[in-house]
This record gives structure tokens, C-alpha cells and sequence, in this order.
């Protein structure tokens, strides 16, 4: 289960790589790994287009 935190300008995730959506792990949002963690910033400014999110 990924874990969420709210900031101001965007959101904070926290996920396992099998949580990760297309644009996170082909590197189009800012993606940090530390261990089995993936870290995602979400900014508020970026678009976000669900249609190229679907899981494979």
C-alpha cells in the first residue's frame, strides 16, 4: 500500500515498485529509490493524464 503525504505543491509517495504507475517508472515524474522504496513527487503544476497511467 502506498503511503501519501499532502505538502504544499504536491504530493509525497512512498510505494513498492509493483505500485508504481508507467510515468513513475519510466521516469517522467521525479523518482527517488532508496532500499525497496521508490519515493514520487507529485507537483500540484503537473498535469496529470491518467489515460497514460495504466498498468500494463
Amino acid at each position: 500500500m502506498a503511503v501519501r503525504i499532502k505538502l504544499p505543491g504536491g504530493t509525497l509517495k512512498m510505494k513498492t515498485y509493483r505500485e508504481l504507475r508507467v510515468r513513475e517508472r519510466e521516469r517522467r515524474v521525479p523518482v527517488m529509490k532508496v532500499g525497496s522504496l521508490y519515493f514520487v513527487w507529485w507537483s500540484n503544476s503537473q498535469p496529470h493524464d491518467k489515460s497514460q497511467d495504466s498498468r500494463h
